[in-house]
């Protein structure tokens, strides 16, 4: 069956046409038809890009000034006489969307009704600036394509196996029955499939069992650690503001600090809480920028800010590590996955560097020539093997469409 794959986001659509189900799962025969990006919504200068697999790419500026004009503009570029993979949008057997929080409803992936729309909806108040817009673009999507099924598939429903010391905060208990203020967990499409391609890669090396430490390393950071498939801790927390130096997040911070901070500055909750979000970590610390390029051609210009920027984002990964090595009692396997993961040579290193005491041992001319590819980059003497895993979190939302629709889960 052909997916259509939804990331609605403010203003842009992340899209992705996959060619999945049970028995091509099974077999390895899965295809991508067609990805690309609908970014600018809401402006007369909007930026398509789109990628048919075997067809000439589309590259344009339009207006697009709502989700409903974009998510049209992607359903007719899939059936395009010239650039389309289908024939016909009745060859578009089902869509699934990247909701970012399901809360303590959803452990797994869904068909959407009414009821699940409802409980989505509820869980707005805990991811403000992304369940709107999700659900705003299964709604689009439902206009669009209304005989066909949807399924919402969660950012947070992989770190569900979390036991509760891992995800309650030191706070009264009485706020977790009222607010469910706990530790939920994201990027768990990421994780899970990264863990997956683990279980293929060192299934020689590891029992039944593995034990692996996946890193997602982008402008949102956070990393896992997971035993059999079940998420064990994860960086992130009630929000994906904790956890690891970010793009623009600040990451770990004494709480006191906000507060000190709301009185020192005579600011806001609206203010604080976009300086946590919008100009802290890589770009906060660096006052050069959230994109990690630009901060180690930085640092290689003798830029001391840019510097501790970088050893602060490498230092907290190489703490998380230690400490998940130790959640799990003992790893089998590390991974590097994001843009940052994936590309960032230095990064990998840094990180790396010094945890032979933990069976650690990164392999210098591995990780600079096998960048940017599912590749292993530990030494022959690392107890640990150490992988860059690209992720691909838009074919797990099609397969756990495909299961759903297959199921009516």
């Amino acid at each position: 069956m052909n997916v259509l794959v939804l990331n609605c986001g403010s203003s842009s659509v992340k899209f992705q046409l996959a060619e999945t189900g049970p028995e091509l799962m099974d077999s390895g025969e899965e295809r991508v038809l067609a990805k690309g990006n609908i970014s600018k919504i809401g402006s007369i200068a909007a930026q398509v890009d789109y990628a048919p697999s075997g067809k000439p790419a589309v590259k344009e500026t339009v207006q697009i000034l709502d989700h409903q004009t974009a998510i049209g503009r992607i359903i007719n570029l899939l059936v395009d006489p010239e650039v389309g993979v289908i024939p016909s949008r009745d060859h578009i057997h089902a869509v699934g969307h990247r909701i970012v929080h399901g809360g303590e409803y959803f452990s797994g992936s869904v068909v959407i009704d009414e009821e699940v729309a409802a409980k989505i909806r509820e869980c707005n108040a805990l991811a403000p600036l992304h369940n709107p817009h999700n659900l705003k673009g299964f709604q689009m999507a439902k206009m669009a394509l209304p005989n066909v099924p949807h399924a919402a598939v969660f950012d947070t429903a992989f770190h569900q196996t979390m036991q509760p010391h891992a995800y309650l905060y030191g706070l009264p208990y009485v706020l977790y029955q009222r607010h469910k203020i706990r530790r939920y967990g994201f990027h768990g499409t990421s994780h899970r499939y990264v863990y997956g391609r683990l279980e293929e890669l060192v299934q020689r090396r590891a029992g039944p069992e593995l034990k692996a430490i996946t890193i997602h390393l982008g402008n949102g950071c956070s990393m896992a650690a997971v035993c059999g498939g079940r998420s064990v801790d994860t960086t992130m927390g009630f929000t994906p503001l904790e956890g690891l130096l970010m793009g623009t997040r600040s990451g770990d911070l004494d709480p006191a600090v906000v507060l000190h901070l709301m009185a020192c500055e005579d600011i806001g909750i609206n203010e604080m809480n976009t300086m946590l979000n919008k100009h802290s970590g890589l770009q906060g610390v660096s006052g050069v920028s959230n994109d990690m390029r630009e901060i180690l051609d930085a640092v290689k210009q003798g830029n001391k800010r840019a510097e501790a920027a970088l050893e602060m984002f490498t230092y907290r990964i190489k703490k998380y590590i230690g400490a998940y090595i130790a959640a799990l009692d003992g790893a089998d396997a590390v991974a590097f996955m994001g843009g940052i993961g994936e590309n960032g040579i230095e990064v990998r290193r840094r990180t790396c560097e010094n945890l032979d005491a933990l069976g650690i041992i990164l392999d210098a001319k591995a990780n600079e020539e096998r960048n940017s590819r599912e590749t292993l980059i530990s030494a022959e003497n690392s107890s640990v093997a150490v992988y860059i895993v690209p992720t691909n979190e838009e074919i797990v939302i099609a397969r756990d469409t495909a299961r759903c629709v297959h199921q009516r889960c």
